[in-house]
């Protein structure tokens, strides 16, 4: 929503109204706001409000969905649980295929980025290209923001400094068990995870951290021990200097305890996270005499696996380790 306030912090005033993610633009008189808003599962609309306090001038526009919703499209589910502390909401979405059957059991895939510069889940209405067409080949796919993303409490957001291999992955876990008890139809005995950049250390550690409850992992570009990657970001959730907390988040010094499929794939040209960080990590599996898929793709750079060979191969992985099935080739 948007307010208005004065600068002693008094008469705060809501200027948006309506369940849903809101963007606004003044008239050039600074007399009228337009508000824009829609959630994930509701088209946008548009209304025309008076800037001073809000109150509606107009409804201006409203989306019709109903075509989209003819051809078996389902809107993403909204979905929320409570954290680790047993007190704080978690929040997410959960996508389902067009032809989702409610008596079939569907293995679930997160798609992650736990980068703690943001917060990930998608708000608005959109085609969710990614996510629905992994859905598309019999999977639940679901995007969570877990404890360490920002845009919430500062002390949500802590969870994360110096701790950035936690990834709110146990806040996480406890959202997909809850959303499996209120939809049976969500197998978490067959769960993988999908991630670039950030969302690819992610990724690893859910495998090596987690590898009882997450199956497989897709690790595309990741950012796998944060001494190794650029420096401003990395210190900025590590903090200075550098010390054994390093060691302890870092995805090669763990990659020992990996137990579930692991694929990583990596842009020979990466000049945002250095290629040799994926390197480090095949090289301590190979150490640790650990079973892996690792892709080098020549002469791309940082998120290598979001083009078209790097897509079919993640989702063949999972087909082949979550759905069982050998994927079909042309």
């Amino acid at each position: 929503h948007h307010c208005r306030v004065n600068f002693d912090g008094s008469n705060l005033v809501i200027l948006t109204a309506g369940n849903g993610s809101h963007e606004i633009e003044y008239s050039p008189d600074g007399k009228y706001l337009m508000d824009n808003y829609s959630r994930v599962d509701q088209p946008p609309m548009s209304e025309l409000r008076k800037a001073e306090d809000g109150s509606l001038v107009c409804k201006l526009e409203e989306a019709d969905g109903s075509k989209l919703l003819e051809t078996g499209w389902k809107a993403p589910e909204r979905f929320s649980a409570k954290a680790r502390d047993g007190a704080t909401e978690i929040y997410g979405v959960i996508y389902r295929p067009t032809n989702f059957d409610p008596a079939k059991k569907y293995p679930v895939i997160e798609a992650i980025y736990a980068g703690p510069q943001g917060s990930f889940v998608p708000k608005k209405f959109a085609a969710f290209h990614q996510t629905q067409a992994m859905a598309e080949l019999g999977f639940v796919v679901v995007q969570i923001d877990g404890m360490g993303t920002s845009n919430r409490s500062k002390a949500f957001h802590d969870v994360c400094y110096k701790n950035l291999g936690d990834s709110g992955l146990p806040d996480r876990i406890l959202w997909m068990k809850a959303a499996a008890q209120k939809n049976p139809q969500l197998d978490i005995t067959r769960v993988g995870i999908y991630g670039g950049s950030a969302g690819g250390q992610s990724a690893t550690r859910a495998v090596l951290a987690h590898g009882d409850f997450y199956k497989a992992a897709v690790s595309d570009c990741g950012c796998h021990d944060n001494r190794m990657d650029k420096i401003w970001w990395n210190e900025l959730w590590m903090g200075y200097p550098i010390g054994p907390h390093y060691a302890e988040q870092s995805n090669v010094t763990q990659a020992h305890k990996l137990i579930g499929k692991l694929m990583l794939i990596v842009g020979e040209l990466d000049r945002n996270v250095d290629p040799a960080s994926t390197m480090q990590v095949a090289n301590a599996l190979i150490r640790a005499n650990k079973d892996f898929d690792l892709i080098i793709i020549p002469g791309a750079g940082h998120g290598a696996g979001g083009g078209p060979y790097g897509q079919r191969r993640m989702r063949d992985f999972f087909v082949r380790h979550l759905l069982g099935i050998e994927p079909r080739r042309e």
